[in-house]
């Protein structure tokens, strides 16, 4: 049976915030080695990845941020206009303080992120290893139709200035991603966090339904990039991650039959091991 990873002094964690005018970006980072970035996906935070920093930061310098308004990071007042760019800058921003390239490990809308973090900063990410990216400007094809439109099921009517983030919305976006009833269903502790950061995924959500970042745009990332996914997710999401890894000239896919969506929160042992077997495949090369 394998021992739990033990914490020392040179791996205990902490905290540092990456300024940004008048927001900042909290960076939780443990561990010593070649840097690996995780980011989390909309509605949580850097606490999605905590079983995955136990295991990396025995061989590697792990930095954990929250996403601009989540966490320890600055607040994004309701109401407040976001675009991705913002978070985009903000990570941007914490890999050129890096020593050197990152493996960078998304989920969801961190997926996004992390391919967008590839096209802008090609020599500061070493590896990919995403989790169901939210890249939906791949689905412009005309055989892409249907799977386009089922996204218009979240974002309806909304605006980027509507009253959305609320209950309703949230409903509408949680049942979305992993079925009828999934809101209804959750502890009010859990509603009441969605409920937190319910603008800020708002916002998200509506940026992320605009992207038309191309096919032909991912392909230009060479770097060896893994793409997981669940079987159980909505076949929109399906579609963009076969299509990415047709597009990728170094991806590989895989995809998982017991899950779906939540696949590294809910079967975190197995997406955490396929994660950090693809890095240390990689590592120093």
């Amino acid at each position: 049976m394998e021992k739990e990873p033990q914490s020392s002094a040179a791996s205990a964690p902490s905290v540092r915030r990456v300024a940004l005018g008048e927001d900042w970006l909290a960076v939780h980072e443990r561990g010593e080695g070649e840097p690996v970035v995780l980011l989390h996906s909309g509605g949580f935070s850097a606490r999605q990845w905590r079983k995955l920093v136990d295991v990396l930061s025995v061989t590697h310098r792990v930095s954990t941020p929250d996403l601009l308004g989540y966490g320890a990071s600055s607040p994004w007042p309701v109401g407040a206009a976001f675009h991705p760019r913002q978070d985009l800058a903000a990570l941007e921003a914490l890999l050129d303080g890096l020593a050197a390239p990152a493996h960078v490990v998304g989920h969801s809308y961190g997926g996004l992120l992390a391919l967008k973090l590839a096209l802008s900063r090609p020599r500061a990410v070493h590896s990919l290893a995403l989790f169901e990216p939210v890249a939906f400007g791949v689905l412009d094809e005309p055989a892409d139709a249907e799977a386009r439109a089922a996204i218009g099921l979240v974002l309806g009517d909304y605006r980027p200035d509507a009253q959305g983030g609320d209950d309703v919305w949230l409903g509408k976006f949680v049942d979305w991603w992993n079925g009828p009833g999934t809101w209804n269903a959750l502890g009010e502790e859990v509603r009441a966090s969605f409920r937190a950061v319910g603008w800020k995924v708002f916002q998200e959500v509506l940026s992320i339904g605009a992207d038309r970042t191309s096919r032909s745009t991912f392909a230009t990332i060479t770097v060896p990039t893994l793409l997981l996914g669940g079987e159980r997710t909505p076949s929109t999401e399906k579609r963009v991650i076969e299509k990415l890894a047709a597009a990728l000239p170094n991806a590989t896919l895989k995809v998982f039959a017991e899950m779906g969506h939540m696949g590294p929160i809910t079967h975190a042992a197995i997406v955490n091991g396929a994660i950090a077997a693809h890095i240390r495949a990689h590592a120093g090369a």
